[in-house]
């Protein structure tokens, strides 16, 4: 196993905290009662499936949402509904993630869509008076830009090469088992980071 000199890290569940079942329940308050159907953190429908990987525009993905369940909502309690999962970004992994970037260069791959990434990019404003993430990081890489996403080993395969890295020097920290696997068939070296872990229990 060759020495480590970059890493790719997720970031919902790893630097954002999550609560999948805040969104379920916002959209069952709505009436989409069948949501877990829809959407959660280990199945997605194409519908949202074309909205993280940038194949639909976020007005375009409201009016499908609306057909797809038969239920007339507005823009704006969709978009919150869909955003009520996007917690906090607890300071301490911040200033873990700092730290790190001084041994390592570090870089960031998300399945996320233009909706929630507008909508983290505030709370990580709100929460640090800082004004970009993506900062942190050499590139940051999300699916609806990047037009492709985890668990294909194409999408990790994409970035070793726009980066210039080389796979088996790459370590990929994620909390699903089946982003873990695509990247391990690309080559890389992985950490399977599950609750109650996090990043600053890491021995790297």
């Amino acid at each position: 196993m060759k020495k480590i000199q970059n890493i790719i890290f997720d970031l919902g569940g790893i630097f954002i905290e999550l609560d999948y079942f805040k969104t379920e329940k916002a959209f069952i308050r709505l009436g989409v009662t069948n949501f877990p159907e829809l959407y959660s953190q280990h199945m997605v429908t194409p519908l949202f499936a074309d909205l993280e990987t940038g194949k639909i525009e976020e007005e375009a993905f409201y009016n499908a949402f609306r057909k797809t369940t038969g239920i007339n909502i507005s823009n704006e309690r969709i978009k919150d509904a869909w955003n009520a999962m996007l917690l906090n970004f607890p300071p301490e992994r911040l200033h873990w993630l700092k730290d790190i970037a001084k041994k390592y260069k570090i870089y960031l791959f998300s399945n996320t869509n233009i909706i929630h990434y507008n909508a983290f990019q505030k709370i990580f404003n709100e929460n640090t008076g800082l004004n970009n993430f993506d900062d942190f990081f050499i590139k940051a890489y999300y699916s609806h830009n990047l037009k492709m996403k985890k668990p294909d080993p194409a999408s990790f395969l994409e970035i070793i090469k726009r980066e210039n890295l080389v796979a088996d020097e790459t370590l990929f920290i994620d909390d699903t088992l089946k982003n873990i696997e695509g990247a391990e068939q690309a080559g890389l070296q992985t950490i399977l980071l599950r609750s109650p872990k996090t990043v600053i229990d890491l021995d790297i």
